[in-house]
């Protein structure tokens, strides 16, 4: 598996899908040598990374209730729908403690996906720099419109998906040729264009090609699952997605839902573990000759 990659698109609370397929990861002890996030998939990679089983569905399942973790008095609180001191300070140190140690220091390489907000391209943060992994994520899964921006080395940073919502051409470029793409939406999924290009303009007056990133941000994505798709049905990739049936909004509270996408990733996972494992061993093998 050393030049296999694990690609995680982000969406918000549908991530309890991808954290399902991580924790059936850890469970069978299956490392990938390279891990690309962005947003919710970037802070369900720590866990994984981290090694420590079952903190995805504690963090994201069983704090949601809290009003901290995800409201509208977040909002007007501290201009966020998530509360992102909270999740990214009060739960990784306090709560449901992250051992940050373990990641800067795992063999595996991390690579987190954020968006520049001065050229609207993305940024992309090695975990092997010298970082402070919680602000990295943390800028990862600042949402546009509802999250402030992230102070970080100089840069403004914010949500990875408005510049590389599915980074899987980073991949290939990165030298992983073999790579497992989760995704959070169903088959056939196509985003629509923003409508608040007003608003864009009110918030962020002196980030004009951010304004034409998240604007043009549709195009970016759709054109990504286009070429997931077909290199899907080429063989090149595989891919894990929940069903339409099991999909939610990235804002969804309620906890039965919740466990339920969380149950489909790890069982999606767990019956695909027969046919991912061989691919992954003949793609190996082939790249070796």
């Amino acid at each position: 598996m050393d030049s296999t990659g694990l690609v995680l698109e982000g969406g918000g609370m549908r991530s309890a899908y991808t954290a399902g397929v991580l924790e059936f990861f850890l469970d069978s002890n299956i490392r990938f040598p390279y891990v690309i996030g962005v947003s919710a998939g970037a802070s369900n990679a720590c866990s994984y990374l981290s090694g420590q089983k079952g903190r995805n569905r504690k963090v994201g399942i069983d704090h949601v209730r809290d009003p901290r973790f995800l409201s509208f008095r977040n909002l007007f609180k501290e201009g966020s729908l998530f509360g992102m001191d909270f999740i990214y300070k009060e739960v990784p140190t306090k709560i449901e403690p992250l051992d940050v140690t373990s990641i800067s220091t795992c063999p595996e390489r991390f690579v987190i996906v954020t968006t520049d907000c001065q050229t609207g391209e993305p940024y992309y943060i090695d975990h092997s720099d010298d970082i402070e992994l919680l602000d990295a994520v943390r800028a990862s899964s600042s949402l546009p419109f509802i999250a402030p921006m992230v102070q970080f080395k100089g840069k403004e940073l914010l949500d990875g998906g408005i510049a590389d919502p599915i980074p899987l051409r980073k991949a290939f470029n990165d030298g992983f040729e073999q790579n497992l793409v989760v995704l959070t939406q169903p088959k056939g999924y196509r985003k629509k264009p923003y409508k608040l290009k007003k608003l864009a303009e009110k918030l962020y007056p002196q980030h004009e090609k951010l304004i034409q990133s998240i604007f043009s941000r549709h195009l970016r994505y759709n054109q990504a699952m286009e070429e997931v798709e077909k290199l899907e049905e080429e063989g090149r990739i595989k891919v894990l997605r929940p069903s339409r049936e099991a999909c939610i909004t990235f804002i969804e509270k309620d906890e039965t839902k919740l466990s339920s996408l969380y149950e489909a990733g790890y069982k999606d996972a767990k019956s695909s573990y027969e046919e991912i494992m061989p691919w992954l061993e003949r793609k190996a093998a082939a790249i070796a000759k």
